[in-house]
């Protein structure tokens, strides 16, 4: 028979039965629901599910990149995704979207530089040194 004081030292040093972390849907994740390490159709909510529980310290970023194989710019893609425009900002369309405006954006400065120039003036006076419009 085993002491109460051995008992809870044991209990203490005893795994977790379950570990979870909280996904994107509000749903409990766990290295079981996780998708699985085959997957090749990344849907948004996979792809945030695996930000989740990398956020929430059930995967590392190193075993998530082997799990899935995938590259660190990848996953960091993913996780800039989810921090700027949650889970939306996974969906393949809205990344194209987002590349092609940041695109025509850099070729519209290089080509038209002080026209790019003035027209960030106009919406940023204040920073362009411009005196604050008085009513």
């Amino acid at each position: 028979m085993t002491s109460r004081t051995e008992s809870t030292l044991k209990d203490r040093h005893a795994p977790p039965e379950k570990l979870w972390v909280l996904g994107p849907l509000g749903e409990p994740l766990t290295l079981e629901t996780l998708p699985p390490a085959d997957t090749t159709r990344w849907l948004s909510r996979r792809k945030a599910e695996v930000v989740a529980a990398i956020k929430g310290g059930l995967l590392s970023r190193d075993q998530a990149m082997a799990r899935y194989a995938l590259t660190p710019e990848e996953l960091a893609g993913w996780e800039r995704a989810v921090a700027r425009f949650g889970m939306r900002g996974l969906r393949t369309t809205h990344a194209q979207h987002y590349r092609g405006m940041q695109d025509r954006e850099q070729r519209f400065a290089a080509i038209m530089p002080a026209h790019a120039a003035a027209i960030s003036a106009r919406n940023h006076p204040i920073e362009a040194g411009e005196p604050r419009p008085t009513q």
